[in-house]
């Protein structure tokens, strides 16, 4: 129930400036009485009263009402003085009586034409998602891509929506990936695997929310889910290590995904021993391709993996490619076809800013640990 509240004209200038308009009130009534002595003053008490001496009390007129006699004068109230006092002490609740009345009242219209109002909100929000998608789609050269039942992701020249809007030149790939095909990528740290792998799950996930994507050209079929294991965090909270992060969300994608689902793992087992984690990995791989038979795009540092696609049709090894100029490598940024039997991760401490003794002694201990198999 609305309360029924006696609203006052309050003018704009009321709640900021009191102070001005009891010296304006001041200011106007020295003038009508010609009482130059007379102030405006403020207690507890009485509030706002004017305060007159003595010796000009006989200019007091006749409708001025007489509060108090001190030592020196006399003080006086107006109903104007009194008004105004009230305006002043009370404007902000007033502003907020008022301001409830009107709300409850726009309520009140809003609820009578509450379906419109949903049925227009909903047709303003498709149409910003669409001109969203069209500025840029137009803006960025994505492309429409065709979506159909089949269980192919195809992408042509595809690239990734943030990062070529972060790098001067990004390069485009292509990635196909058929009806449960499993593709194990290898290739140094910072070639772009992580990339690559992204900008697919991004692709599909435009596609199927009705962008255009950015592509040379994309055919994808429609995919139930998409799950990633990607990047390395323990859980502190929950007294988790890294490793058991990791485990954990590759267990739940075995558990839930399907044939029609999209996987994408950026690494799995680096949290423990090389057997340890390299068994795992193998046996992750393993399960999907046999088991899961999901589309999926698996990175690994684990080179024996790449032995997974002689044991089924369905792996295909991958690589992103580098070119190698004496001790320095170049990044190509180029996914091609086949495995790559080194990481260069030397290479990227080195780029990193380990001391250059640092990195002599690993390249020693690498070949000893290579020559020892």
């Amino acid at each position: 129930m609305v309360p029924q509240v006696r609203i006052l004209y309050l003018p704009p200038e009321t709640k900021k400036n009191g102070t001005n308009i009891i010296r304006d009130l001041e200011n106007s009534e020295r003038e009508n009485t010609g009482i130059k002595t007379m102030h405006v003053k403020f207690n507890n008490v009485f509030g706002y009263f004017f305060e007159v001496s003595k010796s000009q009390v006989d200019k007091v007129p006749a409708h001025y009402i007489r509060k108090q006699t001190t030592a020196n004068g006399e003080r006086y109230i107006t109903p104007e003085l009194k008004e105004q006092e009230d305006l002043i002490l009370h404007a902000e609740e007033k502003i907020l009586e008022l301001e409830y009345i009107l709300f409850i009242e726009l309520l009140k219209k809003v609820a009578v034409k509450t379906v419109e109002i949903q049925t227009i909100a909903g047709m303003l929000a498709q149409i910003d998602v669409y001109c969203s998608f069209a500025f840029i789609a137009a803006g960025r050269r994505y492309v429409r891509p065709v979506l159909d039942e089949s269980a192919v992701i195809e992408l042509k020249q595809s690239r990734h929506p943030v990062l070529e809007q972060l790098e001067q030149y990004y390069v485009p790939n292509d990635i196909v990936l058929n009806d449960g095909e499993l593709r194990i990528i290898t290739g140094p740290n910072m070639a772009g695997k992580s990339s690559l792998m992204r900008q697919t799950a991004l692709c599909v996930l435009l596609a199927q929310i009705g962008s255009f994507v950015p592509a040379a050209s994309a055919r994808i079929g429609v995919v139930d889910r998409i799950f990633t294991r990607v990047g390395a965090s323990d859980d502190l909270a929950t007294g988790q290590s890294t490793f058991m992060v990791e485990m954990t969300e590759t267990a739940q994608i075995l558990n839930n995904a399907t044939s029609r689902s999209l996987i994408i793992l950026d690494e799995i087992g680096r949290g423990t021993s090389t057997f340890d984690g390299m068994s795992i990995a193998w046996s992750v791989a393993e399960y999907i391709v046999s088991k899961l038979k999901a589309k999926t795009l698996f990175a690994t540092h684990y080179h024996h993996l790449n032995g997974l696609a002689e044991e089924f049709s369905s792996v295909t090894n991958y690589s992103v490619a580098v070119k190698e100029d004496g001790e320095e490598i170049i990044f190509l940024h180029k996914l091609v076809e086949g495995s790559a039997d080194k990481s260069y991760g030397i290479h990227v401490a080195r780029l990193a800013g380990l001391p250059a003794e640092v990195v002599r002694r690993a390249r020693e201990m690498q070949g000893k640990l290579e020559k020892n198999g």
